[in-house]
């Protein structure tokens, strides 16, 4: 008795807040739901970001789908990749059933529908509205680490984006790049060289060959106009609740270079838009960010690093960012060294790694005199997590086994009768669904090198007939001298003779036996 005391008081200490927070659900101790101890997540420190972790089937999404939801009806606007399609929901109410009444008696927190206010996005041919960035916004850096260029190839990315600043050349999408590099290995070889340095035809074929690798993903469909306006994304309803933005990503699964491109120029464009707010008593947005492990593990050394940097510095601006996967280490150390909360789910032990994987995960978290850690990750059930997160001082708090409460909105996928009914009556998609292809790169360049073409051709058809003509005019000058008439007429009649000789034809030659 006097140790359940102990861990209620603990909890109930490290757990309390001041002000606004969202209720995971109810402590755990030895297995048993203590529905006077609630754990409790403060506002005011989510924007130190998070972690949500978990083998297969224990829940993670659904917790995402808890936390997400909460953040919303306490009015704050939430981003969610939804790669497997089962977030959109969030966008309807749940249904009671036994399974949640049961759940909710058991934590003690009383159960209330509710269905979110969402917008549906997407970056490729999915329904929802289009999500677009320009190359020009990407700027010759990130655009150069999306295509892990090295340090040569990345000076001519810088040369091109230059040239096309200077001469107005609007780059748009991935044809106008294309053809800027085209025209700087042709027609404008020299003018470049002679004005920005050299570029050599090696090192932009391999540029080329990585801008097709990345249209092979489908990114034709995300670089154009109409730019996308994170502004866009910390919209609330007409009753102060957050928009949940769902971008509905289940077709690029196979495309982690589209998935780490849009996620990259994404946070780089939060960062560079949103002002300095500094610890603010909620965040402005949070973004979450599921099958983390697809930009990782895919992601160039320089990718991640300017990750690693974003992650570090864009909490200062009021934005958090949650990874969610299956296994902690799937998020490199620098990027784990900053997520103040951590929701782990049950991993499974089925071999000799991932025992160790378990002590090694085990070790992340603070040591509790009430949990076995290490043990505790294989014995939990669906729906039961360890949580570690920062109370409103910025302190980690204990450790605690949480028995979680259900989600409010739809556990599953919504019908496609109902995602397109959400993206008909949504205030924004108008506004970025309509395709805009105005004069670009592509067409300027294009006019400049046929020009260039067509004035090659005439030059070539011209060249014979002046060759021609100063043949011509040769004899015409040498006709027109005395001697050279006199030389030719003599010439000629000297051939006559011969010719007439041949033949026994001649003025002074005698008649030989047998002729006529």
């Amino acid at each position: 008795m006097e140790k359940i005391d102990a861990f209620k008081q603990q909890l109930n200490t490290g757990y309390t807040t001041t002000g606004e927070s969202i209720t995971l659900g109810a402590g755990l101790f030895d297995g048993l739901v203590q529905k006077d101890v609630a754990i409790k997540l403060p506002l005011k420190t989510l924007n130190r970001h998070g972690l949500i972790a978990g083998a297969t089937g224990t829940g993670k999404t659904v917790t995402l789908q808890i936390i997400a939801e909460s953040m919303c009806q306490a009015g704050i606007p939430v981003l969610l990749m939804d790669l497997k399609g089962d977030l959109s929901g969030i966008a309807k109410e749940a249904t009671l059933n036994p399974k949640i009444e049961e759940r909710h008696k058991l934590i003690g927190i009383d159960f209330k529908a509710c269905a979110n206010t969402t917008e549906f996005f997407t970056l490729s041919k999915e329904q929802g509205v289009r999500l677009r960035a320009t190359v020009s916004e990407f700027g010759p850096v990130l655009f150069s680490k999306i295509l892990d260029l090295n340090d040569t190839q990345s000076g001519i990315v810088a040369i091109l984006f230059k040239y096309a600043d200077d001469k107005k050349l609007p780059l748009l999408d991935l044809k106008d790049f294309k053809q800027l590099l085209q025209y700087a290995t042709a027609q404008g070889k020299e003018e470049i060289k002679k004005e920005y340095g050299n570029i050599t035809s090696t090192s932009t074929s391999t540029i080329l060959r990585k801008i097709i690798e990345l249209e092979s993903q489908g990114a034709e469909l995300f670089f154009g106009e109409k730019s996308f306006e994170v502004a866009d994304l910390v919209r609330t309803d007409n009753n102060g609740k957050g928009i949940a933005s769902v971008i509905r990503l289940t077709d690029i699964q196979d495309k982690p270079k589209l998935f780490s491109t849009f996620m990259l120029s994404l946070l780089a464009e939060v960062y560079a838009s949103f002002p300095e707010a500094g610890d603010l008593e909620k965040p402005k947005l949070c973004i979450f960010i599921d099958e983390a492990h697809l930009i990782f593990n895919e992601a160039s050394k320089a990718l991640l690093d300017q990750l690693e940097s974003i992650i570090k510095l864009i909490r200062s601006k009021g934005v958090g960012i949650f990874f969610i996967t299956q296994n902690p280490y799937d998020v490199p150390d620098a990027v784990l060294s900053q997520l103040g909360l951590k929701v782990q789910h049950a991993l499974r032990a089925f071999t000799e790694k991932d025992r160790k994987a378990i002590k090694k995960t085990a070790e992340n978290y603070p040591i509790s005199e009430f949990y076995k850690t290490d043990e505790l990750l294989t014995s939990l059930g669906i729906g039961q997590a360890l949580v570690s997160a920062l109370n409103e001082k910025g302190i980690p708090t204990p450790l605690a086994a949480v028995h979680l409460k259900a989600p409010s909105s739809r556990i599953g996928v919504l019908s496609p009768e109902e995602i397109a009914e959400n993206i008909a009556a949504s205030k924004i998609a108008a506004k970025y669904n309509e395709v805009i292809d105005r004069e670009s790169a592509y067409e300027i360049l294009t006019a400049k090198i046929t020009e260039a073409e067509d004035e090659k051709e005439v030059e070539k058809k011209e060249k014979p007939k002046a060759k021609q003509k100063e043949e011509k005019s040769v004899i015409e000058k040498a006709s027109e001298n005395t001697m050279v008439r006199q030389i030719g007429r003599t010439v000629m009649k000297e051939v006559a003779r011969g010719l007439l000789g041949v033949l026994g034809i001649g003025g002074g030659s005698k008649k030989k036996k047998g002729w006529f």
